[in-house]
């Protein structure tokens, strides 16, 4: 499988991320392990998780995915081979929804320890926090990467303007600089990704990883009707996209997969793939079959004419 640069980090990564998510979720250990297995195999090098996964599970305090992920990493021996990638500023156990200096030094400790891992590849602020200056969550990260802790950072659900007074930020105070961007980007939610945000990461050389690759398994097509919602645990995240937009789109990857001889995830996942400024998309997956669905994505090529017939029927 051949690997894409992650912006300038200097580290090489699949051209899709395997999403931990659901590990702790839909994924309990033993399965999780089997699929991190199968995912290292073939290629799949980049593991994204974050210190909330899978808080909102009944009996749950967040940190479960990255413990299983550690745990999985420390009997694999893949920690050299594996990138991964997690998160901080959600509100987890004692810490509140944030990104000040005390909870990122704190938090990152703590991702360690459950990682097992003297080191976090990618480091991300979950989300914008407009209560704390960029400065102080900067620095703490640089402390963190002078520790030797962390080796880049990156921001999740920041806006074009949000990026570019970070990075202002940075470059003002000979700080470290967010290097990889995560936005919700897929066939069906374009918007908050097209236009600025794009633009703007092209511009700067950043590396995208989007998440909701799949918009939370619609595009799979396994959603063809309001009962279909209710088969799966995600299914109530899905049905917001079942509109007259959504099934033009399902309709259109359709006719597309038919030509390839794929699914429609493969060819929702390819067309990100292909898209100006995108490194790598990220889905997740619960069972073997749907994991081969991810590895088979990265291998579809579609043509010109199937990425402008994908991007008209969801514009």
């Amino acid at each position: 499988m051949r690997s894409r640069a992650l912006g300038n980090t200097g580290i090489q990564i699949a051209p899709l991320v395997l999403g931990g998510n659901v590990f702790g979720w839909t994924v309990d250990e033993p399965h999780a392990f089997e699929l991190l297995d199968r995912a290292a195999a073939a290629g799949l090098n980049t593991i994204d998780t974050a210190d909330s996964y899978s808080s909102w599970v009944p009996g749950n305090v967040g940190g479960e995915s990255e413990t299983i992920l550690g745990k999985w990493l420390k009997r694999s021996g893949r920690r050299d081979t594996t990138v991964v990638i997690t998160k901080v500023g959600s509100a987890v156990g004692l810490y509140p929804k944030d990104l000040t200096a005390k909870h990122v030094l704190a938090a990152a400790e703590d991702s360690l320890r459950r990682l097992q891992t003297d080191h976090i590849d990618v480091y991300f602020s979950h989300w914008p926090d407009p209560s704390t200056r960029h400065d102080e969550t900067l620095a703490a990260y640089q402390t963190l990467i002078k520790q030797g802790k962390v080796r880049t950072i990156g921001a999740s659900n920041y806006s074009a303007q949000q990026m570019q007074d970070a990075l202002a930020t940075a470059a003002k105070n000979s700080l470290p600089r967010y290097q990889v961007v995560q936005p919700e980007y897929n066939l069906y939610s374009r918007v908050s990704f097209e236009g600025g945000l794009r633009d703007f990461c092209v511009r700067e050389g950043l590396g995208v990883i989007p998440y909701f690759g799949l918009a939370a398994g619609f595009l799979t097509g396994k959603y063809r009707s309001k009962a279909d919602f209710t088969k799966s645990p995600r299914g109530q995240m899905a049905e917001k996209y079942f509109d007259d937009r959504g099934v033009r789109i399902l309709e259109a990857l359709d006719s597309i997969a038919g030509v390839h001889g794929a699914q429609p995830a493969e060819v929702a996942l390819a067309w990100l793939m292909h898209q100006p400024g995108v490194t790598a998309p990220i889905a997740s997956a619960t069972s073997r079959e749907q994991l081969e669905i991810l590895i088979r994505a990265a291998t579809v090529a579609l043509s010109n004419g199937d990425l402008q017939a994908l991007s008209t029927a969801s514009a």
